[in-house]
């Protein structure tokens, strides 16, 4: 046993005499839950200090739904008793279910002490009659006489890997990193697939993340057939609990919380939606409004949105890679004067001659289906690697490639080169268009990358852990359509016009270079 305070536990392995009414609870606490947490579970309240667990009616029916069913998952709201009720509930699962495994992870592994230490004075104040014996007694994990243990870890990739476990709870799941939490996912899910059950808890981030894509299919109960399901299509339970379950929040509350900490946050934090955290480029709210379809065709790697109209004009960027399975490279094509999403492609294992060859395909649907080459504009980044593709461009001819090849003004390369200050530059347009709907896009994978692009660094890049090649070569496609658009001006003027607050963009003079 660890050095601690062992007159706050009890001895293991002891012999004991029971009275009829401490036999008669041992059986109502080991058949129920709620009975046990209700009459002797105590609590550590910031303010008032110890409290018996008297529990709210949504924790009620949270302890029924982690009881009875194998699978659950809750989104709840800051401040309702989320981790403490997983304690008690823990703390019970592992006293009165012998040779039970409890795994208790968290996003960081402050938090995972954090529900450690509930669980622990919830342990040291229970009655000795009802307490199982402690053969181990640490910050981190926790070993009864009756085999059970439970151990807290920070969620990482390698979390849970290898053991045989009984229950796994997974506190504050959407706030892992995406591809952490995809890895965990991964390696936990033989566990369950094999016996084991799962407890998921968060409050909500992105909406594509791990946790938003259990939660999702949790509360799709509809079967193959149509008929209502009691779970999820993913065998989940779903439960939310927002701010106004709580009996002691009302109006007055909501209204003086939203005044303190935004609208944003209040939306995210205690209604339960997902508006992410990070400091994005497009508004958090706006982002709620951005969904994405399933590609109407597609020819190999090529995803089409929409069918080519002769009618408009279409821009096309290419954001080059090195091919060697590293960043993706990546083309957009859309169409004008909106500027709507036509198609997509990402590779990376794709090197440069192949990139171009696929931009060249996709150049090549424009004028199969009846479109001026004339109204087709088309450039790369020319930055580092896009060097080479610039020279392959010269090796190959570029009358291979359909349309007009469109380069930054008053630079001798070909191309455009990305600099702080045009990234910048593009992204305030990028902001503007998304905002005030002057931009349409489809690709889920774009949308994703759009969620997911934050500020870094005095500029704007991926989420660590995420890509946003495709919203590079967006980007690009709004410099190659501004520079077009000062000899095109019904082009540019339909995306300008009625942006918030008069606020306007001009265009920068053009080169296409012959």
């Amino acid at each position: 046993m660890s050095t601690v305070d062992t007159g706050l536990v009890k001895k293991p392995h002891q012999t004991e005499r029971y009275t009829q009414g401490q036999v008669d609870e041992l059986g109502k606490c080991i058949a129920d839950p709620i009975h046990f947490i209700n009459n002797y579970t105590n609590i550590q309240h910031p303010l008032k200090g110890r409290l018996q667990f008297n529990l709210f009616d949504f924790q009620k029916v949270l302890i029924e739904t982690y009881h009875t069913h194998k699978y659950s998952i809750t989104m709840m709201a800051r401040q309702t008793g989320k981790s403490t009720t997983a304690a008690a509930y823990l703390l019970w699962y592992a006293m009165f279910k012998p040779d039970s495994t409890i795994l208790v992870a968290s996003n960081k592994y402050a938090n995972a002490q954090e529900i450690m230490t509930k669980l622990r004075f919830a342990y040291e104040t229970c009655p000795d009659f009802l307490r199982a014996g402690c053969v181990a007694y640490n910050k981190g994990s926790i070993e009864f006489d009756n085999g059970s243990r439970i151990i807290a870890q920070a969620t990482t990739d390698n979390t849970g890997r290898g053991m045989s476990l009984s229950l796994v709870y997974l506190d504050e799941f959407a706030f892992v990193p995406p591809r952490i939490a995809q890895e965990f996912w991964t390696s936990i899910s033989p566990t369950l697939s094999t016996g084991g059950s799962c407890i998921i808890t968060s409050t909500p981030n992105q909406d594509d993340d791990q946790f938003a894509r259990i939660w999702k299919e949790a509360t799709n109960c509809v079967d193959e057939f149509g008929n209502e399901t009691d779970t999820g299509v993913n065998g989940f339970k779903s439960y939310l609990v927002k701010w106004e379950e709580h009996p002691e929040r009302n109006e007055d509350w909501a209204k003086k919380e939203e005044a303190k900490i935004g609208e944003e946050r209040f939306r995210r934090e205690h209604n339960c939606e997902f508006i992410v955290w990070d400091e994005t480029l497009i508004k958090p709210i706006k982002l709620l409004d951005l969904g994405g379809i399933e590609p109407l065709k597609k020819q190999g790697q090529i995803r089409f949105f929409k069918n080519i109209d002769k009618e408009k004009k279409y821009f096309m960027a290419l954001d080059p890679a090195m091919g060697t399975g590293g960043d993706n490279a990546a083309i957009e094509l859309y169409s004008a004067p909106r500027l709507e999403q036509v198609a997509e492609w990402q590779h990376n294992k794709s090197n440069v001659k192949e990139q171009l060859l696929v931009m060249k395909t996709m150049l090549d649907a424009l004028i199969e289906e009846g479109v001026d080459p004339n109204n087709i504009y088309w450039s790369v980044e020319n930055n580092t690697l896009g060097e080479a593709v610039i020279q392959l461009i010269n090796e190959m001819g570029e009358d291979m490639f359909q349309g007009v090849f469109v380069h930054e003004a008053g630079k001798k390369r070909k191309g455009f080169t990305t600099t702080n200050k045009s990234k910048l530059q593009v992204c305030s347009k990028f902001k503007l268009f998304v905002e005030n709907n002057k931009i349409i896009m489809y690709s889920k994978n774009l949308i994703r990358e759009v969620k997911n692009f934050i500020a870094k660094g005095g500029s704007y890049e991926a989420k660590a852990g995420e890509t946003d090649d495709l919203v590079l070569a967006t980007l690009l496609a709004i410099r190659l359509l501004e520079q077009v658009g000062v000899y095109e001006e019904d082009i540019y003027s339909d995306m300008i016009d009625a942006l918030d607050e008069g606020e306007s963009i001009k265009p920068m003079p053009i080169a296409i270079l012959t």
